[in-house]
């Protein structure tokens, strides 16, 4: 497995780099937001996947090992291969990919090409669980009062050992009782854990 690469850019193109490594050009297929960041005749470092097909070797490179990851959790999902896992980073950035797929936004992930209403819901349904943390940025205030406090009380229930389904249960209880002002999401996953408590 090549992991990374690190050499002097010595071509770029629409849909690749050449990296020069101990005197070996290096082809890396690389989404253009990667792209825009490489300039020819200098040195750069890019985070590495590589595919085997019987008939090829095809690495695909990343501005960073999180890009990287997910492009490889991306491919775990029915359906979804190197080209279109790359096309979703193209589009989206991993912070905007993370939060559509724990919000189940469907609407985000029907912008890449390729990608439909069923492939996306398909997308959240095999990777709700696995897609990590949602990073809550300088606008993630006004997000938890919206649809972000749901998502980080279902991780946090399902991190503690209960099912998707008990999670969602109590989620959706819990929001039924908030009327006005979002309490903390502590407060709400307390509020959750008493409810799941009951049914145990």
């Amino acid at each position: 497995m090549i992991a990374s690469v690190s050499g002097t850019v010595v071509a770029t193109g629409p849909d690749h780099a050449v990296v020069e490594v101990g005197g070996v050009g290096l082809a890396v297929q690389c989404a253009p937001g990667t792209l825009a960041g490489l300039r020819v005749g200098t040195a750069a470092r890019l985070a590495t996947s590589l595919v085997v097909r019987e008939d090829s070797l095809t690495l695909y490179g990343f501005a960073d090992d999180d890009t990287k990851a997910l492009f490889e959790l991306l491919q775990t999902a029915s359906g979804v291969g190197p080209r279109l896992a790359q096309a979703v980073l193209a589009v989206l950035t991993p912070d905007e990919v993370r939060k559509a797929v724990a919000n189940a936004d469907t609407a985000v992930l029907t912008r890449v090409p390729g990608i439909g209403k069923k492939g996306a819901e398909r997308l959240v349904l095999e990777l709700r669980d696995r897609i990590g943390p949602v990073p809550v940025g300088a606008d993630g205030a006004a997000g938890v009062t919206g649809g972000a406090w749901p998502e980080q009380v279902r991780q946090a229930l399902v991190g503690l050992g209960w099912t998707s389904g008990q999670a969602d249960q109590a989620v959706a209880a819990v929001a039924e009782t908030v009327d006005g002002p979002t309490p903390p999401v502590p407060v709400l996953l307390k509020q959750a854990i008493r409810l799941l408590g009951r049914t145990r």
